[in-house]
């Protein structure tokens, strides 16, 4: 315990400068006298810590003092600097400064292992996302043109808690005004968005998806045969794969019983075939009518 109130001592006075024994002692909810000792054990490591008596006193520390890298092993810093950048995509502007300040301290680089887009390809989200992100930081309410899974456009209104990421997808998980309940929206859904002038007070839970409640929707267990040469698409999409000796594939999928599924299995164009059920096999050749239909004029 000791030593860990050492070091968040010492680097609240890397952050401040200075400080006080009371304050410390408040802050640690210790005596005086100990905060007095644990001085006296920083400067006895060589930490050039000092105390000045008198009004405008307080407790020291050298500005051009380096932390010792004894004092954090070399995981702990790569893992704090690895924490910082994780942060740093979604609190770019108040993260960058802090990350930097902390290589200095540590006197060594973060690994640059990673980059991440939060656009799409060919497709700029990048303005949604940061006013979305601001928003939330400002708890100001926003309003959008939504568009249903039904392909219904509607008006919203809502308190915006936290950007979620789920499914290749990113999500606003809000509480709206229309359904006076808390709702996620597909940020590829939504249009025309909007900050207002109105601010609200809730707060997201720790964790979101567990919170959001959806009516039950219709299953249905699919077989699906598909080529060698779609082998990326497959394996991208899928999880109960079998390999079959001609290099191609058969899949075992549980998707909605609804129009979405249809969808999704045309856009793998003529490189898909349903086995089963027969159902939903008639029901794909009847989509595929329509289209051949559509192309004939």
């Amino acid at each position: 315990m000791t030593e860990s109130r050492l070091l968040q001592m010492l680097l609240l006075l890397l952050e401040k400068g200075n400080t006080t024994a009371p304050a410390l002692a408040e802050k640690f909810e210790v005596s005086v006298r100990t905060i007095y000792r644990d001085i006296d054990a920083l400067s006895a490591a060589g930490v050039p810590v000092y105390t000045i008596q008198g009004q405008g006193g307080g407790i020291f520390i050298q500005e051009e003092y380096v932390l010792n890298k004894l004092l954090i092993s070399e995981a702990e810093q790569n893992q704090i600097l690895l924490a910082l950048q994780n942060l740093n995509f979604v609190e770019q502007e108040n993260t960058l400064a802090l990350l930097g300040k902390l290589k200095g301290i540590f006197q060594k680089s973060a690994a640059n292992w990673l980059e991440v887009d939060f656009s799409d390809w060919g497709i700029n989200r990048e303005l949604l996302y940061s006013t979305l992100q601001q928003a939330i930081v400002e708890k100001q309410q926003v309003k959008f043109t939504y568009l249903s899974y039904k392909g219904q456009f509607f008006q919203r209104e809502v308190e915006p808690l936290k950007l979620v990421f789920k499914g290749k997808s990113w999500y606003l998980y809000a509480f709206c005004h229309l359904r006076a309940d808390y709702r996620l929206f597909k940020l590829a859904r939504m249009k025309e968005l909007q900050v207002t002038s109105e601010y609200f007070q809730r707060t997201a839970p720790e964790k979101v998806l567990p919170q959001v409640t959806s009516a039950p929707m219709a299953m249905v267990d699919l077989t699906l045969a598909f080529p060698a040469e779609l082998a990326y698409r497959v394996y991208e999409n899928f999880e109960k794969i079998t390999e079959k000796a001609d290099g191609s594939f058969e899949v075992q999928v549980t998707l909605p019983d609804n129009e979405s599924s249809y969808q999704f299995l045309l856009s793998f164009g003529a490189r898909v075939e349903v086995l089963a059920p027969a159902e939903f096999r008639k029901q794909m050749q009847m989509e595929i009518e329509k289209l051949y239909h559509l192309y004939q004029t």
